[in-house]
């Protein structure tokens, strides 16, 4: 206590400098009306910066929650998209679809933990399995398009194999003509993949759109593929060499959708019984 008491008297002349400068700055912001606007709007702006960098702070810290929060508002928000093309698909048909058809497509959102694109076979692996309604079979796409199909799942994990493997096969429709065809990976480029079977009498262009047709099981037709970007006819050829530029980024994948296709075995069981 004397120790305070000796600091104190030791300082005394600083301190009372100290409260007569407040005292002086209390009053000149007091009776002057532009001293007293230039303190407040320097003190809400101070207080303002203070609150945007907590702001911040507390964003970051919640980022990922809140991206999760995002991904399945998004993956509903893909459902009711899919409904809604349905039934404007077909307005003169539409007291004829019974409800299962409308709803024939799921989506649920998952996590991408790990994925590869410099193999010629790549996977990605995401954080939801069996215990989530998982299976193999269903395709995953991500926020710009087609991303792979599941591959085998456990009760918490699914691996998918990838677009960029040089074993799937995903059947492609082009947007100006209709023309349908099959992308493949052709293991060079993770940003590019190839259209085949696009038969030289039919039209397409550089920039064409390319999306997944009704052709298959997996995923809904309309689901973006990529954009062409090199066509070429070689000679005497039945078919074009065409290359795509890929709609899904696979070096930022965070995010994905697993496509539940809720009539799959009717069709797949009806389509094995035909050819048998």
């Amino acid at each position: 206590m004397n120790t305070l008491f000796q600091f104190l008297y030791n300082y005394r002349a600083l301190a009372l400098l100290i409260v007569l400068e407040l005292v002086c700055a209390w009053l000149i912001v007091q009776n002057n009306r532009y001293q007293s606007a230039a303190f407040f709007n320097s003190s809400n702006t101070v207080a303002a910066s203070v609150t945007q960098t907590s702001n911040e702070v507390s964003s970051y810290l919640y980022l990922k929650e809140t991206n999760e929060s995002l991904a399945e508002e998004n993956a509903r928000l893909q459902q009711q998209l899919r409904q809604m093309q349905q039934q404007l698909a077909l307005p003169s048909m539409r007291a004829a679809i019974p409800p299962e058809v409308e709803e024939q497509f799921t989506f649920q959102a998952a996590q991408v933990i790990n994925n590869s694109i410099h193999n010629s076979k790549n996977y990605v692996t995401i954080n939801k399995g069996r215990l989530d309604g998982i299976e193999p079979g269903m395709g995953i796409i991500g926020p710009s398009g087609v991303v792979g199909r599941i591959k085998s799942a456990s009760d918490h994990y699914a691996v998918a194999i990838s677009l960029l493997h040089t074993n799937m096969l995903v059947s492609a429709v082009v947007s100006s003509s209709d023309a349908f065809g099959s992308v493949r990976w052709d293991a060079r480029s993770p940003q590019q993949a190839m259209l085949d079977y696009i038969a030289r009498h039919q039209t397409v262009n550089v920039g064409d759109s390319i999306f997944t047709s009704s052709y298959n099981s997996v995923f809904p037709p309309g689901i973006p593929i990529g954009v062409v970007s090199e066509v070429k006819l070689p000679e005497n050829a039945t078919y074009y060499d065409i290359k795509i530029d890929l709609a899904t980024d696979f070096s930022s994948l965070s995010f994905v959708y697993v496509i539940r296709n809720r009539l799959v075995q009717e069709r797949d069981s009806l389509e094995r019984i035909s050819i048998n």
